[in-house]
């Protein structure tokens, strides 16, 4: 396993939209437990292959609380939202991506999502509550599409000029050596 770099915005690689996996083969599998353990050092909840420079249609997740005994990763490939509820809710969103930057984040409170497993099977998961709301962010990463694209033009301004600087400082925390 490998530690892979974390881009952070404004890098165009995260305003790109990523490709389908033909299937999740050898190759797929070993960038799956590379994102994890990219996630995991971070510290993260989520981590899309845009992010960490690799322009395929793969997220993993793992929403267990850091001091939990076991870890419950999740690995979807080719994810798609196929239902979301009528309800919304709001949660303080941040993004390996957007380092030490949080925002409230409006979206809906349950999703049904399809995708190829680990075993290159298909799945359908329901999930509410913060699970939804860490797969609807993570497949925006996949449609080239950032937290900061869902609050107002404000809010999203102020927090690109502050990254901008920081980045000029060079003062952007490092993922991975």
């Amino acid at each position: 396993m490998a530690l892979l770099p974390i881009l952070t915005a404004p890098d165009p690689i995260l305003k790109t939209v990523a490709e389908p996996v033909k299937a999740v083969d050898e190759r797929v599998r070993q960038q799956m437990e590379d994102m994890l353990e990219t996630m995991y050092a971070a510290p993260g909840i989520g981590l899309a292959a845009p992010q960490v420079g690799i322009l395929n249609r793969v997220i993993v997740l793992d929403i267990a609380k850091e001091d939990a005994a076991e870890k419950s990763p999740l690995r979807l490939a080719n994810p798609e939202i196929i239902w979301i509820s009528d309800e919304d809710v709001s949660y303080e969103e941040g993004c390996l991506s957007i380092p030490e930057h949080y925002s409230e984040v409006v979206r809906p409170a349950g999703v049904k999502v399809r995708y190829l497993d680990e075993n290159n099977q298909s799945r359908e998961l329901e999930a509410e509550g913060l699970l939804a709301t860490c797969l609807q962010h993570e497949i925006d990463h996949l449609e080239g599409i950032l937290f900061v694209d869902r609050i107002t033009a404000l809010k999203r301004n102020m927090i690109l000029r502050k990254l901008l600087k920081a980045r000029k400082q060079h003062t952007l925390p490092s993922y991975a050596a």
